[in-house]
């Protein structure tokens, strides 16, 4: 393989008390934060629903959801509009609460380890990395998106 092959564009996101790495090709947009619309019996990382071009968009907190701290939008938080992966064409987006703009970098195989913690992962982790000097986690998209589908089945 090339070394153009193993080279991916990702982006790194804070939220509350952890960074997440995530490919660049996931995020659609990213969005000033604004108080979403409530979800009635929705568990407490369903943040509400935003407005995004013309669709009514699931918010999560992604440190509530996995446990890691309590997290709430306010001066200074943006919004990552996500491109859903699981191919449903009703949902085709979902999106996250963060505290600031992500940060474009390039993920190498050499640059990128991951971290052999004792602790077991949060919920909807994939792994703990180390790229370069940054820590972050691997989030499973997949697993929050069936739990955030799920969420806004049983709260409709």
């Amino acid at each position: 393989m090339s070394d153009l092959a193993q080279i991916i564009r990702g982006v790194l996101i804070q939220v509350r008390e952890a960074r997440l790495l995530l490919p660049n090709a996931t995020i659609a947009e990213v969005l000033s934060f604004a108080t979403p619309e409530p979800v009635d019996n929705a568990p407490d990382w369903l943040l509400g629903r935003i407005r995004w071009r013309g669709w009514q968009l699931p918010l999560v907190s992604f440190s509530r959801f996995a446990g890691i701290a309590e997290e709430e939008g306010g001066l200074g938080s943006k919004v990552i509009v996500l491109k859903a992966l699981g191919g449903d064409t009703r949902h085709p987006y979902f999106a996250m609460l963060t505290q600031g703009f992500p940060r474009l970098v390039t993920v190498t195989e050499a640059a990128l380890a991951t971290l052999d913690d004792s602790d077991e992962v949060p919920e909807g982790v994939l792994a703990r990395v180390r790229m370069n000097e940054d820590e972050a986690i691997v989030p499973d998209l997949a697993a929050l998106e069936e739990s955030v589908q799920a969420a806004m089945a049983a709260a409709a």
